[in-house]
């Protein structure tokens, strides 16, 4: 969308069949469209950590970003700020906060390369990437694929499509075919992923 105020005028649109939990423009405003408590439209199909339905099962957050620039800084501390009321209402791990890209890989590459994970990470607000899961002698893409789907990625999309997916969470910068780099993920998402008490 072109603005903060055109999104939430999509988002809460009936007809469009598409809604979100909060929208945080880029000016740092965050706007509540539906109640924690309530399912939002945020995420469609998908799955995490062998669970469809990611809709039921989570609070989606909006940005007004394109895709095309970094996120504002106002707007990171206003998520920041918003995630960590979330994270301790719901008892969700930093584990537990995905993007559109990890749950729906190839149909969604929100929220894009140009988003700050590793900014959130260190703050205890997402899952970081940590040594190697595989040795070098099994970087394989069937390890891969096995690496991926143990941090709850959906596995069964084709080896480029998870790559990208992979990529997009933990190393943007990174191009070319798979390599001993990409098997640096983080071991806990999967284990991590569901809060004690969900929406």
């Amino acid at each position: 969308m072109d603005s903060a105020e055109a999104a939430c005028d999509r988002l809460c649109d009936p007809a469009t069949e598409v809604s979100a939990h909060y929208l945080v423009a880029g000016d740092g405003g965050v706007t509540q469209l539906v109640d924690e408590a309530q399912r939002a439209w945020h995420a469609g199909a998908g799955s995490w950590a062998g669970q469809g339905d990611v809709n039921s099962r989570s609070i989606g957050i909006e940005l007004d970003n394109r895709g095309t620039h970094p996120f504002a800084a106002p707007q990171m501390a206003a998520l920041e700020w918003l995630l960590r009321g979330i994270m301790a209402r719901w008892r969700i791990p930093p584990e537990g906060v995905i993007g559109h890209s990890d749950m729906a890989p190839g149909r969604k590459a929100d929220p894009g390369p140009r988003f700050d994970w590793a900014r959130l990470a260190r703050q205890g607000l997402a899952g970081h990437a940590a040594g190697p899961a595989a040795a070098p002698g099994e970087i394989t893409v069937d390890a891969f694929h096995a690496a991926a789907r143990d941090l709850g990625f959906p596995a069964e999309v084709d080896t480029r499509t998870l790559l990208s997916a992979t990529r997009l969470r933990f190393a943007p910068w990174r191009s070319g075919p798979l390599q001993p780099a990409d098997f640096a993920l983080h071991h806990g998402l999967r284990h991590g992923a569901q809060p004690d008490t969900a929406p």
